[in-house]
């Protein structure tokens, strides 16, 4: 049966007790794991928590991360991961969405959680992670009676992950035990991989992507490193240390190691792949990383809804850089017009996949899952996208983000891709803005490389050398950093701010 609440059993009985977490100076095995899993369960049992009811977890990473979201789930309930880095409104309003009968947090995010549960008028039990005089501890020694539930059905939900909320107000992706067990196995089904060694716990566990490569790894008996929060030399130690041949990322963490001048200072030789997805990478950046530490880049594509890997590279296929890859096994994809009618390869239009990993909808949100679900199961990403006659996928950008100039569509990945191609520019970031004349006009906002000055106009004219004179941005602003989500990705309704008058 497709169920999370058996990969912990199973890892156990399939592999043994085994070094499984290393958090800090702890190490935890997966026996221990499971153990601190169950006890989190009768936990939640003793107090009342009853199937279906929801549990939020937010807090750094760390082990009890884990273990909160395994016994949660054996106790039946719904997990509902949320980023520690969410500030108190923004946290207020899941509460007040979700309605969770109990809370998981730590000392860093307590008094940010108690003022979110009194903005929303909700009355949770809170458990923290560490000692606290206001609130329970999650450690604290208190006699529960052994809980005894069933396992969830395949078709119960596991998870309400809310969106990051980039253009807008966040909805809850409602993700059933089947959509996140079957993606984790569609992931290794299309990997050639089977190591069992160690990986790096990088990726927010509040994150999807972050969520199913733990559970790949469970799955395949390896082990991970956990990090707090990604910091370029505890990377570089780590991989060193126990001779790491892969992990996934997002772009700003391999930009990082690729800026960082630390990385002489290491052995790195046991890296042979990172897996990159949640946001764009760029091929300069690619290139840079497989330049300097001679390990490949598989981008892949995947969103929330789908649980969330859609598409990747895989090292027994040839890298086509630029691309997402081809789609994991047993995931079904369309690339369709406005009218939803199939187009030939190599044309653009929106992408829509189908499998078992696609979410039934959104959390109380019927119309908005009737708009992006349709009746025969396909999910309607928004992605525009074109397909190659090999089968790689390309996503062009966000349907909602194209740019409509004077009736031309102006794609931002278009011009953003030529932007980090100059010598003077390290990130890009293409919005549209609204203009009397065209309708929208293109600005575009770009980070300057180190050691370098950037020069606006000199800039334009480059992208103008290279694309359609309609697609050059009527401005261009250098800023310091680009504003992003706590995963990396781009903040656009930030810029569009930005960039208004």
């Amino acid at each position: 049966m497709q169920v999370l609440t058996r990969v912990l059993r199973d890892n156990v009985k399939e592999f043994g007790e085994y070094p499984f977490l290393y958090d800090g100076d702890t190490v935890f095995s997966n026996v221990d794991g499971l153990v601190q899993a169950e006890r989190i369960r009768d936990l939640l049992v003793a107090t009342g928590v009853q199937p279906g009811d929801r549990i939020l977890v937010s807090m750094p990473n760390r082990a009890e991360v884990f273990f909160v979201y395994q016994g949660a789930m054996m106790a039946g309930a719904v997990v509902v991961p949320v980023m520690y880095l969410l500030g108190r409104p923004e946290i207020a309003h899941i509460l007040q969405d979700a309605e969770p009968v109990g809370i998981f947090t730590d000392r860093s995010s307590l008094d940010k959680v108690l003022g979110a549960v009194q903005d929303a008028g909700v009355a949770p039990r809170i458990w923290s992670a560490d000692p606290s005089d206001r609130v329970s501890c999650l450690w604290d020694n208190v006699e529960v009676p052994q809980a005894v539930r069933p396992d969830p059905g395949e078709e119960d939900l596991a998870v309400i992950l809310y969106t990051s909320g980039t253009t807008g107000s966040p909805k809850g992706v409602m993700l059933t035990h089947k959509n996140l067990y079957a993606n984790a196995q569609q992931v290794i089904a299309s990997s050639p991989d089977r190591d069992r060694g160690v990986t790096l716990g990088v990726l927010p566990l509040a994150h999807i992507f972050g969520f199913t490569v733990t559970t790949v790894t469970a799955m395949l008996g390896g082990s991970i490193v956990i990090f707090r929060k990604f910091d370029v030399v505890e990377v570089f130690e780590a991989i060193q240390r126990h001779r790491v041949r892969g992990f996934s990322a997002v772009p700003a963490m391999l930009y990082a190691m690729v800026n960082s001048p630390e990385a002489n200072r290491y052995d790195l030789s046991s890296l042979e792949t990172v897996s990159s997805g949640s946001a764009p990478c760029p091929v300069p950046l690619i290139e840079a990383f497989q330049a300097k530490f001679h390990a490949d880049v598989l981008e892949g594509y995947g969103l929330s809804e789908a649980a969330p890997v859609v598409s990747g590279h895989r090292r027994d296929m040839p890298i086509k850089p630029g691309t997402v890859g081809v789609l994991v096994a047993g995931v079904e994809a369309r690339i369709v017009d406005m009218d939803g009618r199939d187009l030939p390869s190599g044309e653009v239009g929106e992408l829509w996949v189908r499998g078992d990993n696609v979410s039934p909808g959104y959390f109380r949100r019927p119309e908005a899952s009737r708009e992006a679900l349709d009746g025969d199961g396909w999910l309607h990403t928004g992605d525009m996208a074109r397909m190659d006659e090999d089968g790689y996928l390309t996503i062009v950008d966000r349907k909602k983000d194209v740019i409509i100039r004077g009736g031309f569509n102006i794609y931002p990945r278009d011009v953003e891709d030529v932007l980090v191609q100059h010598p003077s520019v390290a990130e890009a970031a293409v919005v549209g803005v609204p203009s009397e004349r065209l309708g929208e006009e293109a600005v575009a906002f770009v980070t300057a490389k180190p050691g370098t000055v950037i020069d606006e106009n000199e800039v334009l004219s480059y992208v103008g050398q290279i694309l359609a004179h309609y697609k050059v941005p009527k401005a261009l602003k250098v800023v310091e950093a680009l504003p992003r989500n706590a995963v990396g990705k781009v903040l656009k309704r930030t810029l569009k701010e930005w960039a208004s008058p």
